[in-house]
């Protein structure tokens, strides 16, 4: 057998392909309702380095593709999944890794394609389905008053990834991943604790499904996952709602160490955690007065207002929220 029949004729053989092996995936539908998709890639040199090991880019795929599904309140169902890739790319090590994580969140590798190329380039297609409630979420149900929340720290993967261009690695191991600093990051303790985490932050996301499916139980909530910053996606979560925002600086939630590991890298910390990219963590809009469960670790930030403005408020005063973020067509 050649190349690409090797690779199929193994990848079969692992528990979790039996959907695995005609021209087109054949799904089990949901007897009504709807399908939630979701595609996302991760392309060598753009969205991660080209040396990152098979399984953390398996990892990262799932991942990123899962935070869109956490943002519209879906249970995760199947994966599609196309790999271009050049010579010496190791395909098992990849496929081994992408099973053991849709194991881990639920998910059936249903089918894709392999082509060589001359860059790697991986493309993942996720489908869902709502939840026991049969209910999803959007951006569009925020209103004037909303509390405005994000789930988690903001800022620590652009600041990952501005390590990343300084020569900062992740390398795979049997138990845990290992983070290789530029020698600059590596005292004091606390400044390379916490350049770790930021590189960490960047190359290896956790969707946050559990905080979406609690979200998508609420009579009414407003949602979006954080890849591009806050300064450019909330923007869309209020259009899509109507409405203008108010987020206040001193509010946004930061890593402890963070301030610190800003000035290092030359960074303006509330500019980073605004237009940094790739938190994947939700930004979500609640009725004033609701607030998550504390176990899901989300922090007020701002708050929805009337009219189409959209302001930052920092050391009392009030500035236009900046034009700031990832341009994937920049």
């Amino acid at each position: 057998m050649r190349g690409e029949d090797r690779v199929l004729t193994w990848l079969r053989g692992r528990p979790g392909t039996e959907l695995l092996g005609d021209d087109a995936a054949h799904l089990a539908a949901p007897a009504a309702g709807e399908w939630v998709a979701t595609m996302d890639p991760q392309i060598a040199n753009v969205h991660v380095p080209a040396d990152l090991d098979e399984i953390l880019l398996a990892r990262r795929l799932l991942h990123v593709n899962l935070s869109d599904l956490a943002a519209s309140g879906a249970e995760p169902a199947y994966a599609l999944v196309s790999v271009t890739a050049p010579d010496g790319f190791g395909h098992r090590r990849f496929f081994d890794g992408l099973l053991e994580v849709c194991r881990e969140e639920g998910v059936r590798l249903a089918g894709g394609d392999l082509s060589a190329g001359p860059a790697l380039s991986l493309t993942m297609t996720l489908l869902g389905q709502p939840g026991d409630g049969g209910r999803t979420l959007g951006r569009g149900a925020g209103r004037a008053g909303d509390g405005l929340w994000v789930g988690g720290t903001l800022g620590d993967a652009g600041a990952g990834q501005r390590l990343l261009a300084l020569g900062a690695r992740l390398a795979a191991h049997s138990e845990h991943a290992h983070v290789f600093l530029p020698e600059r990051f590596r005292s004091p303790d606390a400044l390379a604790e916490a350049a770790r985490r930021a590189v960490q932050r960047n190359l290896a996301p956790r969707a946050q499904i559990e905080l979406g499916r609690w979200l998508a139980s609420r009579p009414r909530a407003a949602a979006m996952d954080l890849s591009d910053g806050l300064a450019r996606d909330l923007p869309r979560l209020a259009a899509e709602s109507g409405v203008g925002a108010e987020v206040e600086a001193e509010a946004l939630p930061l890593e402890p160490g963070f301030g610190a590991l800003c000035e290092a890298l030359g960074e303006d910390p509330v500019e980073l955690a605004l237009g940094g990219g790739e938190d994947y963590v939700l930004l979500f809009a609640l009725p004033e007065g609701e607030a998550p469960p504390e176990r899901f670790g989300c922090t007020k930030v701002g708050r929805l207002v009337e009219g189409g403005e959209l302001t930052l408020v920092r050391n009392g005063k009030r500035e236009p929220l900046p034009e700031i973020g990832w341009d994937h067509l920049d």
